[in-house]
């Protein structure tokens, strides 16, 4: 058995006996722990892991909270309906402020989430129905099979199972195809959308779910305390959630459970020693709060949990030799009509990137674009991909018009690029990081993902991705952290990612930057084999040597424009491409 089970097992056999015997305070506090874990849990993963700071979760614990002491007290309703009838009303809620809030970015996506939730706080406090500053009370007691928790000791047992279970289920999402492309919405929101994500769906699911948990602890609060006022749904308590997450660990599962019982307990015995020590009561424990998390974000930047898991690390996500291989895209027949582009021009303003650009490339074969730099060629790749819209012409492929859409879009037709400045989330497994390209080969979705159901499509994509791996020759390094690889291994990697997708047009950037020479030997006979196999490459490079012995046409640019075409020993003697770049190359 390893470690962290070892650990899980005590823990949960802890929580199993902790109402028995422990006081009734520290049960109490246990209660409180539970509850704030989970709504923690949702800010893992929609601030730590997604990037979208909220500091109005406490709004929706008391959506959850209020929705069932109306229906429970004014109407009789269950206390299950109402949890049901709680997370149906936050669903709904949280939809329209996500797609609202959503939209910002930087600075402006965190205010706004003050905003509403400063708005909902006072909508629970003035409206008459729901008892105002005064609240709600004599709110029922909750029965499982015939048992009435109706102290906090038996409350424990569905608190913790509550939470145990969200926690298992995080787990589960994060460690699937939607996983990876939720943790790549947190510096790879470019990377992610050029193989197929659709990053501001993902953006809004987080933020639904995170509002989901939130709800349901609200319920739990509710029916534990069997009364509800506004003042824990303030702006204050949101903040106070945040400071849970980033404090335990903002990317860390169980972080949620270390922040909150760290802060949890630290604020009850500051509540205790300070008056003692000040001779006034206050909430200058929100001071002393203050100053340690500045001096925790000086030390510990990722929480206190990522310390932990130092000495418990994840077991390696090995991938099933005997998984089943996705199917493959049928290849077109070579000298088929692949990409053109037709008259493209793209400005910027009064600044033109890429002039009046026309150029064709046929199935089977490796064309370079070539240039100086500053010429356009990663502008030329951004149009292609849909990265950047045109500003007029147009780009087919197959025959298709493709300028006309989203870089997500374009990529079911068979395009996988790689990028001029490395593009991978360091902290993950090189094995993930690839894995990441089939994104569109599998179909599973959170829900899935969640419940554990997409284990057999889950063993293809990874197996799909050590494939790749060996393909590269990174096989061996399929399991280190992807950040922790020198630069010409990450170029690498990233063709590995693109091959993933299984394209049958492979865009590289400036693949070869960054090698050295053995290994730019490799990549030309990687390339050479791909070429081989039917695969079509169009490539963007400045090493002058390693692009001549590989491509089979030339198209040079220069401020823009197209320069010349043609075959490499053509291009190597035309008098304007010499004069523009290519110098004394002979």
């Amino acid at each position: 058995m390893s470690r962290a089970r070892l650990v899980l097992g005590m823990f949960v056999a802890f929580m199993l006996a902790a109402p028995l015997a422990l006081p009734e305070f520290h049960v109490t506090l246990l209660n409180y722990i539970g509850l704030y874990s989970i709504v923690t849990l949702g800010l893992v993963l929609l601030t730590g892991i997604g990037g979208l700071t909220s500091f109005g979760q406490a709004a929706f614990v008391g959506m959850g909270a209020y929705t069932t002491a109306f229906l429970t007290t004014a109407y009789g309703v269950s206390p299950w309906l109402t949890l049901l009838a709680g997370l149906a009303l936050t669903f709904a809620v949280s939809l329209f402020l996500g797609f609202i809030t959503l939209r910002l970015s930087g600075h402006y996506l965190p205010l706004g989430t003050i905003a509403w939730g400063i708005s909902l706080y006072y909508l629970f406090s003035n409206i008459e129905f729901l008892g105002g500053y005064t609240g709600l009370s004599s709110l029922p007691e909750i029965n499982v099979f015939g048992v009435a928790l109706d102290t906090g000791r038996k409350f424990d047992y569905l608190i913790w199972t509550l939470a145990l279970l969200a926690l298992l289920s995080m787990h589960n999402l994060l460690d699937s195809r939607s996983g990876r492309a939720i943790r790549a919405l947190k510096g790879g929101s470019m990377m992610a959308e050029s193989f197929g994500v659709d990053t501001a769906r993902l953006k809004t699911i987080i933020f639904i779910h995170a509002a989901l948990l939130a709800s349901l602890s609200g319920w739990l609060y509710a029916h534990l305390l069997r009364f509800v006022n506004p003042t824990p749904f303030s702006i204050n308590a949101g903040i106070e959630y945040l400071f849970m997450a980033v404090v335990g660990g903002a990317a860390s599962v169980w972080g949620a459970v270390v922040g909150a019982g760290i802060l949890t307990i630290l604020k009850q015995w500051l509540q205790d020693l300070l008056p003692r020590l000040l001779g006034q009561n206050g909430n200058f424990e929100m001071i002393v709060f203050g100053v340690l998390l500045v001096l925790l974000l000086q030390r510990a930047r990722e929480g206190i949990m990522p310390l932990v898991l130092r000495y418990f690390p994840a077991p390696k996500k090995l991938p099933q030799a005997a998984a089943q291989e996705l199917p493959r895209r049928a290849q077109p027949a070579c000298g088929e009509s692949l990409l053109e582009l037709t008259r493209v021009r793209k400005a910027f303003g009064g600044l033109v990137a890429v002039n009046e650009l026309s150029f064709a490339m046929r199935s089977g074969e490796i064309l370079g674009l070539i240039g100086p730099n500053g010429a356009g060629k990663s502008t030329v790749f951004n149009l292609v991909t849909g990265v950047l819209p045109l500003t007029s012409g147009e780009v087919r492929f197959r025959g298709e018009r493709i300028d006309t859409l989203s870089a997500r879009a374009i990529v079911p037709y068979g395009l996988a690029r790689t990028f001029q400045h490395v593009h991978l989330l360091p902290t993950m497994s090189v094995l993930e990081n690839v894995a990441i390209g089939a994104h569109l080969r599998g179909s599973k979705g959170v829900i899935s993902a969640a419940l554990h159901l997409e284990r057999a499509e889950e063993a293809m994509l990874l197996a799909e991705a050590a494939r790749q791996l060996e393909r590269v020759g990174l096989g061996p390094s399929m399991h280190e952290q992807a950040g922790s690889l020198a630069l010409g291994q990450q170029r690498i990697l990233e063709i590995a990612r693109a091959l993933c997708a299984d394209p049958v047009l492979l865009l590289l950037d400036e693949p070869a930057a960054g090698l050295r020479y053995q290994e730019k030997r490799a990549l030309a006979e990687l390339l050479r084999k791909l070429k081989s196999e039917g695969m079509s490459v169009l490539l963007v490079e400045h090493d002058m040597d390693f692009v001549m012995k590989l491509v089979d046409r030339l198209v040079v640019m220069d401020f823009g424009e197209k320069l010349a075409e043609g075959l490499p020993q053509e291009i190597q003697t035309d008098p304007a491409v010499l004069e523009a770049y290519l110098g004394g190359v002979k």
